[in-house]
């Protein structure tokens, strides 16, 4: 298999049937992406799902291709704002190009301290995972809501919207 496509949840892409599922959060996208990597042995990865945008301009499908580790917080320590502990990478920067992506494993609806254009629970696990493993990665989001006091509704009634969007811009890319 050259390309594996990976969300968190099945409720993302409904209806496209090629997607493996790795659950929510940083350590299920963890466990989950290097399983299926060691099953398929794949040459890119490409990651879909759903995020909350902190720039509220964006809208629709994304390309994230900067990802963070916004929950990592060990600044009383004098380490800057996810950043890992004495861990060599600090950021995962794949182009310039693309939109900045801060992954922790809570649900976000207010203000964060990290300035990044939207946020998810899992790109930064499955784009480290894929440095560390040396493939190609991915990284397609759909802004499901502006992470803010409306986000929980917001993300609730887009999901379906999501799965559509994706579908249709594989369809274009194909």
């Amino acid at each position: 298999m050259d390309k594996l496509f990976l969300a968190a949840i099945k409720e993302e892409t409904i209806g496209l049937d090629y997607f493996n599922h790795t659950g929510v959060g940083k350590i299920n996208a963890t466990y989950s992406t290097l399983k299926l990597i060691g099953i398929y042995k794949p040459k890119i990865v490409i990651n879909f799902g759903t995020v909350g945008a902190i720039n509220n301009n964006l809208k629709g499908i994304i390309e994230c291709t900067k990802f963070y580790q916004r929950d990592m917080d060990a600044r009383d320590l004098n380490f800057v704002l996810g950043e890992t502990p004495y861990d060599e990478i600090k950021e995962i920067i794949n182009s310039d190009s693309g939109h900045s992506c801060g992954s922790g494993d809570n649900f976000v609806n207010k203000k964060i301290d990290m300035n990044v254009d939207v946020v998810d629970m899992e790109a930064y696990a499955i784009a480290k995972v894929c440095k560390l493993e040396n493939i190609e990665f991915k990284c397609f989001k759909y802004v499901s809501d502006n992470a803010d006091n409306k986000a929980k509704d917001d993300w609730k009634r887009n999901l379906e919207l999501a799965s559509k969007a994706f579908s249709n811009f594989i369809d274009k890319k194909s």
